[in-house]
């Protein structure tokens, strides 16, 4: 039984590390891990529960493996991985229809700030009246009208 394959792929200038391993029949799953510097970039984990009874289970198992590792290079050569692995899209094949270049971003206007709150009385046109004294003038004052 193969535990396990390792590559490491030159892929864009930087290094990619592919692994795929076996967990065993007791734990019947092939996962592979697509690395760029130490960071997962990607995993596929596939069980293999429904066939534990087949003959050549072995064989069988590793043909899976290989075909799953084998995936994941073509996967990442194909460059379905460049916007996590380096924060961009993947660069389109050149094209033999020439297509007008995308218009630049518009500036959004710039939203006026917000109404400043009203400022207070100065102090010499505030009333000496404490509250309960001005409810009282007001209530009196209503009486005469």
């Amino acid at each position: 039984m193969v535990v396990g394959f390792n590559h490491n792929v030159m892929y864009r200038g930087d290094v990619f590390h592919i692994q795929t391993e076996d967990s065993g029949v007791n734990n019947p799953h092939i996962i592979t891990l697509l690395y760029r510097g130490g960071t997962i970039i990607s995993s596929k984990k596939t069980t293999y529960a429904d066939i534990l009874k087949v003959d050549n289970l072995d064989h069988v198992v590793e043909e899976l493996m290989k075909e799953q590792h084998k995936d994941m290079m073509r996967r990442l050569k194909s460059g379905e991985f460049d916007d996590r692995a380096f924060g961009t899209s993947p660069v389109p094949p050149p094209s033999t229809a020439s297509a007008p270049p995308p218009a630049p971003p518009q500036a959004k206007p710039a939203t006026p700030p917000p109404p400043s709150p009203p400022k207070a009385a100065p102090e010499a046109a505030r009333p000496k009246q404490s509250l309960d004294e001005i409810i009282l003038d007001y209530l009196v004052a209503g009486d005469d009208k």
